[in-house]
């Protein structure tokens, strides 16, 4: 069988590194206005896993989806852009 792979890929910016082997980052996106069909700016802030604390704060990354790894956790850097 061959095995499909769902996980979100998303790109952002890390906007925080104080948390020991978690950084914040920041994904913007564009949406458009229904009555106005206008596109506007959307943010949305992800709590990611580094494990290795290789990522500060400045940085455009990679993230990928994945299994839970606490509470708010479930998305673990990939790579630096």
């Amino acid at each position: 069988m061959t095995e499909i792979n769902t996980s979100k890929i998303l790109r952002g910016i890390v906007v925080s590194d104080k948390m020991a082997k978690t950084v914040i980052v920041k994904v913007d996106r564009y949406k458009k206005h229904p009555r106005y069909n206008r596109y506007y700016k959307v943010s949305k802030k992800y709590k990611v896993h580094d494990e290795n604390g290789e990522f500060h704060i400045g940085d455009k990354v990679t993230i990928k989806e994945i299994k839970p790894v606490s509470k708010d956790k479930h998305f673990s850097a990939v790579k630096k852009i």
